[in-house]
């Protein structure tokens, strides 16, 4: 229990500092690129449209190709897989420096990040599915709360250099080849990462292989049930795309005002994933995770009807900090729950229902605002992710059972058949 209670437990593991470290470079370097790409393209061509299509090329390599990155995952060495994502990542930052400098058409920079988010879709089961061979099972709750705060750092940092770089003049190849050495320095980390052998799939590349994924969320009902309620709950309450109206028309602060609102959300995850970290395991994470996802929601609402910027700062804020309870321990389950030659293939699983959450939650809360105004819409979508709790409490009662993270333990092919109660041994 002593080490369990350990806030610091898993930075004494030298393959997880490397593996952390590999991971705020990552996220650094791709918000960096975000802030210098989208204000080239923008400047370019003055089409908000244009900025769209920043994310089409993005989005959708990940939803047509997780599936494949989760079956290579679990047939090849994972930390050759992230190698490989990294070096092509570079590569493209490399080529994204020239085109910027060459002053070639945004064409080349949509064919870049084409191919940049399509190594991204191969390789992120890898990386999601390697953190469990170098952190042993006591402590990986606390892995999974201190890499959310890295990624949440990365996320408040690289934006704000990113500006800082490219600057009133503009100097996008300066910020594009800080992204290079960024790649390049995560992938010298993750290269010197030493991993337990996984157990690799041994079976055929198949369409069978493929789909054995879906097949085994759809029969694991613990596993199910987190993720279905994170989707629809981000699909329905999710506020951030709306974030420009409400800066702008109706708390009246502008622009910085817009930054410091993505911020808190950003500030309050990095606080509760710190506050996890320090806390012991928790002892009833079933009923925790609904009841952040329930004050999400709550959080929601109080974002649409606030007039007053420190009550928005303060509901964001929450935002963050609740739908980072809903991060952790759905990561868990799906991690701890997954035998491990299968670790691949459900974490693509799961990474479709969070770029699908996101995206078409951005498309939901757009097309509801311009039906009813952006504050019915976030009001309306906060409400509609209490209703979500309420429908999965009742969906799925095995959500109440879970107990500790630390007591989970995976569940051994063959499938038990959809239906049976695949409940935790705790």
């Amino acid at each position: 229990m002593k080490k369990s209670s350990d806030a610091y437990a898993v930075w004494r593991n030298a393959n997880y500092r490397r593996y952390a470290a590999s991971w705020f470079l990552m996220i650094f370097a791709k918000w960096i690129e975000t802030v210098a790409v989208g204000i080239h393209i923008y400047r370019q061509t003055g089409d908000a449209l244009s900025l769209g299509f920043l994310g089409l090329v993005q989005a959708a390599p990940v939803i047509l190709l997780a599936l494949p990155g989760g079956q290579i995952a679990d047939r090849h060495d994972r930390r050759r897989v992230m190698v490989a994502m990294l070096a092509v990542s570079s590569a493209v930052a490399g080529g994204l420096t020239v085109a910027a400098s060459q002053a070639w058409g945004i064409g080349w920079f949509y064919l870049l990040l084409g191919l940049g988010a399509v190594s991204q879709a191969l390789g992120t089961p890898a990386r999601a599915a390697l953190l469990p061979q170098i952190v042993d099972r006591s402590i990986f709750a606390n892995a999974v709360a201190w890499n959310s705060s890295v990624f949440h750092i990365a996320s408040m940092t690289g934006p704000v250099v990113g500006g800082f770089v490219v600057g009133a003049e503009t100097n996008v190849s300066a910020a594009l080849a800080l992204v290079g050495v960024c790649r390049l320095l995560s992938l010298a980390a993750i290269a010197r990462v030493t991993a337990s052998p996984p157990e690799l799939s041994q079976t055929s590349v198949s369409w069978q292989s493929l789909l054995a994924g879906i097949r085994f969320v759809w029969q694991t009902k613990l596993i199910l049930a987190s993720i279905t309620l994170d989707l629809f709950a981000v699909l329905l309450g999710g506020a951030t795309y709306l974030l420009p109206i409400f800066a702008e028309d109706i708390l009246n602060v502008g622009a910085t005002g817009l930054g410091l609102l993505r911020s808190a959300e950003a500030v309050g995850a990095m606080a509760m994933g710190v506050l996890l970290a320090h806390l012991p395991p928790l002892r009833r994470a079933g009923r925790t995770l609904l009841w952040s996802v329930a004050g999400f929601g709550l959080a929601t609402i109080g974002l649409g009807v606030s007039r007053w910027f420190p009550l928005s700062l303060l509901m964001m804020f929450l935002i963050g900090a609740l739908d980072n309870v809903s991060v952790v321990v759905r990561h868990t389950l799906v991690q701890m729950l997954t035998p491990d030659e299968m670790r691949g293939r459900v974490s693509a699983v799961n990474s479709v229902f969070i770029v699908a959450s996101n995206d078409l939650g951005g498309l939901e809360s757009g097309i509801t605002a311009r039906l009813f105004g952006p504050v019915v819409s976030v009001v309306l979508g906060g409400v509609g992710a209490i209703l979500v709790v309420l429908a999965a409490s009742r969906k799925w009662p095995e959500l109440l059972t879970v107990g500790s993270l630390a007591d989970l333990r995976a569940l051994s092919p063959p499938l038990q058949p959809a239906g049976e109660n695949l409940a935790l041994r705790s």
